[in-house]
């Protein structure tokens, strides 16, 4: 990694076992962790490829799989990516900088139908890459294939530069809403959920 990114300069080093812990916690107890793939899952087709786009300890990939899609994860943090692959077999789980990406060199050399980055993971990459990772992440989905960023307001990262970051990859904005379960935007939510596309 060129840069360390936001969640190891901006946390302690218990933090990566702190989260795997916590989700492992939140799934024991029923919590409904899958909110972010329902949404993806009604936006492709049936075995769609899907990037999940820094996917920390699995949940979103694992969801994905679970409803017949083929799941790429990539996440810079080792210890996530082992708790994902301990907890969800079946997706392809891998360790990687999202403003390096490059599935081709990995073995992933297809496009894929979407991308989902969740969990605040621009909040998190590290400063000034934020454009780049976008267009990492774009350039691995197809034509006409979707981008769906969730990401907290009061993160450092507003919401009118992400817009302008996207745009500037080739990225158009299609929706935006306040949650993962589409409540309507409003310029005083905490969250931001938007869709991308790439042009065909």
């Amino acid at each position: 990694m060129a840069n360390p990114t936001r969640w190891v300069t901006d946390t302690g080093p218990e933090h990566s076992q702190w989260y795997v812990d916590r989700f492992r916690r939140l799934a024991a107890e029923g919590a409904d962790l899958a909110g972010e793939a329902r949404l993806l899952d009604a936006m492709v087709p049936p075995r769609a490829r899907v990037l999940d786009a820094g996917c920390g300890t699995g949940r979103v990939g694992a969801a994905l799989h679970a409803r017949g899609h083929l799941v790429v994860g990539v996440d810079a943090d080792p210890v996530l990516v082992e708790a994902a692959r301990a907890d969800h077999p079946g997706p392809r789980w891998l360790v990687g900088d999202l403003a390096e990406l490059d599935l081709t060199a990995a073995g992933e050399p297809e496009p894929f139908d979407a991308a989902v980055l969740a969990g605040n993971v621009m909040a998190f990459v590290a400063p000034g890459t934020e454009r780049q990772v976008l267009d990492r992440v774009a350039a691995h989905v197809r034509p006409d294939g979707a981008v769906v960023v969730g990401f907290g307001t009061d993160r450092g990262y507003r919401v009118t530069d992400f817009d302008a970051d996207a745009v500037a990859v080739g990225l158009r904005p299609e929706h935006r809403f306040a949650t993962w379960d589409l409540r309507p935007w409003r310029d005083d939510a905490d969250f931001a959920v938007t869709v991308l596309r790439r042009p065909a």
